[in-house]
């Protein structure tokens, strides 16, 4: 299936359990590299799709001066976009719990950059999904904050966790973009190689 991927080696460049559970679903080899203290800032310029592209590109970077000539390298950064500000991942329960009540009710973006790179070139594309919340009761941001955990994603969020299914009322777009990879768009990409 994945015959043109053959000169490559595939190294997914996250330590997301989430995005390794996706890459694993998509049925390519790959290896886990991850570096430690990468730097997440934007110019504050930036707004919406370009943030995480930005990111993703920085990351990349990061990696480039250790790659060998045959190694393709993804990396990928998500933020939850909404009324014009990013919402990252929390500090703390008591971030966690404004940021749920900020998606309380509402609509926002969850905005996935991407970018492949390999010693000669590289391809970077975005994914942007429409999340709608319920109203969330105190008690619900509470049950969750306590019982699972925010603090590893952006908007304080895991739609694959309980709060998924008890506020996420729809979506509009990539379930798996939410997760933190579009592995649709990235196999359009990789089969495009």
């Amino acid at each position: 299936m994945f015959s043109n991927l053959n000169k490559y080696k595939l190294i997914l460049a996250s330590n997301s359990p989430r995005r390794q559970e996706l890459m694993k679903g998509l049925g390519v080899a790959f290896e886990v590299r991850t570096l430690p203290d990468l730097d997440e800032s934007y110019p504050p310029i930036l707004k919406g799709e370009k943030i995480p592209l930005y990111i993703a590109r920085e990351k990349a970077a990061a990696y480039l001066p250790g790659m060998q000539a045959d190694e393709l390298i993804i990396t990928a950064d998500t933020i939850v976009w909404k009324d014009g500000e990013v919402l990252g991942k929390p500090a703390d329960k008591a971030e966690a719990k404004k940021m749920l009540h900020t998606l309380s009710g509402g609509c926002h973006q969850v905005v996935t950059g991407v970018c492949l790179t390999t010693k000669e070139w590289q391809r970077g594309f975005t994914s942007v999904t429409d999340v709608k919340f319920a109203p969330l009761t105190e008690e619900v941001i509470d049950y969750y904050v306590e019982n699972f955990s925010p603090l590893d994603k952006a908007g304080a969020y895991g739609i694959q966790e309980w709060i998924g299914y008890a506020g996420v009322e729809s979506i509009s777009g990539s379930y798996f973009n939410v997760m933190g990879l579009p592995i649709h768009k990235l196999y359009k990409e990789l089969v495009k190689l």
